[in-house]
């Protein structure tokens, strides 16, 4: 059965700090857009600040919807599944906001995590509610080795090419809110 906890105690801690992936949940504002689920799990870019604060490392990517959705509204929720052999799902609800690779509290935060040259934000949550569920249908599975793809493909774009690339895949969401246009604008040659 499920329960709702008062804050992220030393149990709930180890659990979500041992899981090799959890998700973000995100939705815009209003009846209309497109519901978002991220799935996260590079190792050394996820925290617990406090009983009620988590945070993670935002690498640029893809796409830019929790960004995008967070800044809007704030509304996010974080879940962490066990698939080994004791089975439970805990959930995070909160308030999120985007600290930016260009914002001055940026630096303080990074150092949370492993470094990592193309982190574009970090994702503070301020927890609201802490619950968990069984997790009895979750399927058993192993890690096998973590995925070495995301950095390296950004290195060889260089630090000129990560900044080209948010600006085509991360300035709007899906929905056309804006998500990370935080990049400058380059020097134009008179």
């Amino acid at each position: 059965m499920g329960k709702v906890y008062q804050g992220i105690d030393g149990r709930l801690r180890a659990f979500v700090e041992a899981q090799p992936v959890f998700f973000v949940a995100t939705a815009p504002s209003g009846d209309g857009g497109h519901v978002n689920v991220s799935p996260k799990g590079l190792a050394g870019t996820f925290v617990v600040v406090d009983e009620h604060t988590v945070a993670y490392l935002d690498l640029t990517a893809s796409g830019a919807e929790t960004i995008a959705h967070v800044r809007q509204n704030g509304r996010i929720t974080l879940m962490f599944c066990s698939f080994d052999r004791t089975p439970n799902v805990v959930r995070l609800h909160g308030r999120g906001r985007v600290v930016s690779c260009y914002d001055d509290d940026f630096a303080e935060w990074a150092t949370r995590f492993d470094p990592n040259p193309h982190a574009r934000a970090v994702i503070v949550v301020e927890v609201e509610r802490i619950s968990d569920s069984c997790g009895y249908a979750l399927p058993l599975m192993s890690l096998d080795a973590e995925r070495d793809l995301l950095t390296p493909n950004m290195d060889r774009r260089g630090p000129a090419g990560v900044v080209a690339y948010r600006r085509k895949k991360n300035a709007t969401s899906l929905d056309g809110l804006t998500a990370f246009d935080d990049d400058p604008d380059p020097v134009r040659a008179e």
